[in-house]
């Protein structure tokens, strides 16, 4: 998904007294650039655009031909590459509406193309028709699954020998950080009937789903508590079956429903991490007292086995998958008391955590907890797959040891992991959540093809990965790794899924990174930007395709994310990857490549050699390297491991403890590859030991603007734990979108990083200013909350507007026009309109009858064939008072003509807008007349 700069929509309604008034504030990167007629004309839009509202109210509205379900991805409007924001969602499903200067003040965006090419994603993929229609499929080589991998002598999925029971369970509800309504502490249990001693336990956290829904029917809702006549959904009963497997294999599960969480996240920061976070410990809190009081305990936990809370593995999905990854990171590095929803003693060992398809916004994965990443191949709600950063964003933050894999499952969608989001198993209405048009059918994902997964064999193969990690993590079972590192082996219990892993961590040691310090040689290959919007250093260009290792993150260029491309004609021609100083792969079997190319491409092959301090070289041999099923809208520039052994290398005489470089040497024809690292692999899975970081989090301060002076103020930021790190601060700069970088030492012992923020206050009306920042480790440090700022609220008053005819009666070819006062002068420009209306009272001035220029700028419309204005939909009469000024005019140009006419009029009317609902108010209206010439 591109993403970010940290923008949030937020629904603000003003009322303004006649025609209008001033666009509430929103959060942004910069202040506001206001819109200028030119781009006020709905007719001008793309198809599903429109504008409604006047001033204040003004927003850009989206309307989808068809219901886009609630999900984990934020909806997001761009213009272009630039993100203008994040709507707010109708309850119809199909309307999104962001306040127009929000999307403006996005990026000092202003002029006749301030809005060009409008764009609707979502987790990076386009969601308006005009979008869909307009990606071309590059990748239009045959489509062929990838071979059936050898399997593993060892398959985690298969049922155990324990017998099953389960039950639910209902506490009392609990306060939640940013949150007003309770959370419900509700979870369904599943566990083995027979077993003996204390069992591990798994918990299970759905993701971002509707809430509600009216039985009978196809209605559903984002509210809670439920409203009367509707039920809730049960998200939580969606994993029984991956319960009921490792219950009967000794395991004690439960699965915890977080629907106030997905009613109440919309408008919040960290888009409700800390919150499930806090809900998941609290769960884990209750099991850590009936472990220890047993009689206390609900029914069906007094049936279960005791649960052992030294052995805790988490499991969440989507949203759930970022929750648990906080709830981890929170268990072994206390967050801020103030942003936490669970302030008790840990009590509990977090071993593992399985993240099914899941966002990872604040890009801050725990690197000491051994994580899984499950990476659905047509994901149509995280479509970035940004999960890959799950795995990525560990390396070389702290000391490497734990396991972090990525699960590719080609064919596996979003929602269908969920059974209660799966159409035909849901108790509620549920969707397919990948979705094309019929004149586009997608060659993938669409159902039916080769590729494309039915419900039960996806989530099969989910169950068979989630009873793998818990052997793994939990059980200690070293034979059921190579179905998760990279080495290629399967678990039959999947098929017919073609599953392809890659990891970091674990037994790998020497990391050549292109985020570090590399020098690259050789014709064809350049260090390229993961993030950048200038196509020369970036890596993929956005008509490329996606990539989930380069997932975009709070910044448009972010620095210290790279890889390494190559671009070859011919083979032969070697690349060199040089590392800032020698690495050792030691004690390594072989080195380990994660390089991905195009899809759809088969047989791309490199020669790898390497060479020592003292200039000794040797080839190890040669991969091959074949892309991934893809399309368009898939993210399927994804990496593939390989290996070669490093016999060659120590037969040659090189000294692997002093490695300088690594070639590639293609050999194919032509191509294209990425390189992402390189590592020395050997087996095993090392013991994790977690290190003493420091963390860090962002708060964010709100402060008047005042009436005179100068202010300085301070970001939050606060710094707990132990120990020493580097993090990377991006900071917006005062009055624009720009965001600039600095790498920070956090030392022991300090609390704080400061970083100013300097507010000037006035008397004139502006509106509220964000000014933004965002964090990400860089080595040896937590990152918890990622994003924070200053918010500077406008504290003058908003002037008001009186609206008055200067011309209301004129002859043909002069102008109608009314003029809009302010009360007070304002530092920002402010708006007004006038709609039009049907006219009862008499013959309606026609599109013949005025300017033919100014009816195209405003409505994009012919005079021909002849028709009232009002029969123009949308059409509104528009003018801005510029900063400083207390008047403009609104004026609509007449045209002469020789036909004898009776007199002809318009018909205006002020539209205000409910300060709540943003319901439509109906506001003085205002006639125009023009007499005939002749």
């Amino acid at each position: 998904m591109r993403r970010r700069p940290l923008l949030r929509a937020r629904r603000i309604w003003v009322t303004a007294a006649a025609v209008l008034a001033v666009v509430g504030g929103s959060p942004g990167w910069a202040q506001a650039q206001q819109p200028n007629r030119a781009v006020t004309a709905a007719e001008q839009l793309p198809s599903g655009w429109t504008f409604t509202g006047d001033g204040a109210q003004r927003q850009l509205v989206w309307r989808s031909g068809r219901p886009v379900p609630t999900g984990d991805a934020r909806v997001e409007f761009y213009a272009g590459d630039r993100l203008l924001g994040r709507p707010l969602a109708a309850n119809d499903g199909r309307t999104f509406r962001l306040p127009l200067e929000e999307a403006l003040k996005a990026g000092g965006l202003k002029g006749a193309k301030a809005l060009g090419d409008l764009q609707v994603r979502a987790g990076g993929r386009r969601l308006d028709a005009a979008g869909l229609a307009a990606v071309p499929d590059r990748h239009r080589a045959p489509i062929v699954p990838p071979a059936l991998a050898p399997a593993n002598p060892v398959d985690p999925g298969k049922p155990g020998s324990y017998r099953t029971v389960s039950g639910e369970y209902t506490l009392d509800p609990v306060k939640l950080p940013g949150m007003p309504v309770r959370a419900e502490m509700k979870a369904v249990v599943v566990a083995p009937t027979g077993a003996t001693g204390k069992r591990p336990l798994a918990l299970f956290l759905h993701g971002r789903h509707s809430t509600c829904y009216k039985p009978g029917g196809d209605d559903v809702d984002l509210t809670w508590p439920c409203p009367a006549g509707e039920k809730p959904i049960p998200s939580y009963l969606g994993y029984l079956r991956d319960q009921k497997l490792l219950a009967s294999q000794g395991y004690v599960t439960v699965s915890i429903s977080a629907n106030a969480i997905n009613a109440q996240d919309g408008d919040i920061e960290d888009a409700g991490a800390q919150a499930r976070s806090s809900l998941v410990r609290q769960h884990l809190a209750r099991w850590a007292g009936w472990a220890a009081n047993r009689s206390s305990a609900p029914a069906i936990v007094r049936t279960a086995p005791a649960a052992d809370l030294s052995r805790v593995l988490l499991v969440g999905h989507s949203r759930g998958g970022e929750g648990v990854n906080r709830a981890a990171m929170d268990s072994l590095y206390r967050p801020p008391a103030d942003q936490d929803g669970y302030g008790g003693p840990v009590r509990w060992n977090i071993r593992g955590t399985v993240l099914i398809g899941p966002t990872i916004f604040g890009q801050n994965p725990v690197a000491d907890v051994p994580s899984v990443s499950i990476l659905p191949g047509c994901d149509g709600d995280v479509s970035d797959l940004q999960g890959e950063l799950a795995v990525d964003g560990t390396r070389g933050i702290s000391r490497g040891a734990a396991l972090h894999s990525a699960v590719y499952v080609i064919g596996a969608n979003h929602n269908f992991f969920n059974t209660e989001w799966t159409p035909g198993q849901a108790q509620a209405p549920a969707n397919d959540d990948f979705w094309s048009t019929p004149d586009e059918p997608d060659r993938v994902c669409d159902p039916g093809t080769r590729t494309r997964l039915t419900a039960d064999q996806q989530h099969r193969a989910g169950s068979s990965y989630i009873a793998t990690a818990a052997r793994l993590f939990v059980a200690g079972d070293d034979r059921v790794r190579p179905l998760l590192d990279g080495t290629g082996l399967r678990a039959p219990s999947a098929d017919p899924a073609r599953v392809l892993t890659h990891a970091v961590g674990g037994n790998r040691t020497g990391g050549i990174l292109p985020d570090d310090a590399v020098t690259v040689r050789g014709g064809g290959g350049r260090l390229c930007a993961a993030v950048d919007d200038r196509p020369s250093v970036s890596c993929l260009t956005t008509d490329s395709g996606q990539s989930p290792h380069f997932a975009a993150w709070a910044a448009p260029r972010e620095e210290g994310r790279r890889a390494i491309a190559l671009k070859w004609s011919r083979p032969g021609t070697p690349v060199r990857v040089i590392p800032g100083r020698p690495v050792s792969l030691g004690g390594a079997k072989d080195l380990a490549l994660r390089v991905f190319v195009p899809p759809n491409t088969t047989g791309t092959q490199l020669d790898v050699s390497v060479t020592d301090t003292a200039g000794k070289r040797a080839k190890l041999g040669r991969v091959r390297v074949d892309g991934l099923p893809g399309t368009a809208r898939t993210a399927s520039y994804w990496a593939r491991e390989v290996r070669v052994p490093l016999a060659a290398a120590g037969r040659a005489g090189v000294d692997l403890r002093k490695v300088r470089s690594v070639e590639l040497t293609p050999r194919s024809r032509a191509g294209q590859a990425w390189l992402v690292d390189t590592w020395g692999w050997r087996p095993g899975t090392p013991a994790v030991r977690t290190a003493a970081l420091p963390r860090v989090d962002l708060g964010r301060l709100t402060v008047k603007e005042g009436d005179s002076g100068t202010r300085t103020y301070r970001v939050p930021v606060r710094i707990s734990g132990q120990g020493s790190g580097t993090v990377r601060l991006y900071i917006q700069q005062p009055g624009t979108d720009t965001l600039t970088s600095r790498v920070v030492t956090v030392r022991p012992g300090q609390q704080s990083i400061v970083v100013p923020v300097t507010v000037k206050g006035d008397t004139l009306y502006s509106y509220d200013v964000w000014r933004s920042m965002a964090v990400k480790a860089v080595r040896g440090a937590v990152i918890g909350m990622y994003s924070g700022g200053v918010t500077v609220k406008n504290d003058d008053p908003q002037p008001t507007v009186t609206i008055t005819p200067v011309a209301d009666r004129v002859t043909e070819g002069q102008p109608l026009i009314w003029r809009a006062t302010l009360s007070a002068p304002a530092a920002v420009e402010m708006y007004a309109s006038l709609d039009v209306l049907p006219f009862t009272g008499g013959p309606e001035l026609s599109t013949t009858d005025v300017d033919p220029t100014w009816l195209g700028n405003v409505s994009g419309q012919l005079p021909l064939p002849e028709r009232p204005l009002s029969g123009i939909d949308g059409l509104s009469l528009f003018t801005t008072v510029p900063p400083g000024r207390t008047t403009a005019d609104l004026t609509l140009p007449t045209v002469a003509d020789t036909v004898a006419e009776p007199e002809e009029s318009v018909r205006l009317r002020v539209t205000n807008y409910d300060e709540v609902t943003g319901e439509p108010i109906p506001g003085p209206e205002f006639t125009g007349t023009v007499r005939d010439a002749s």
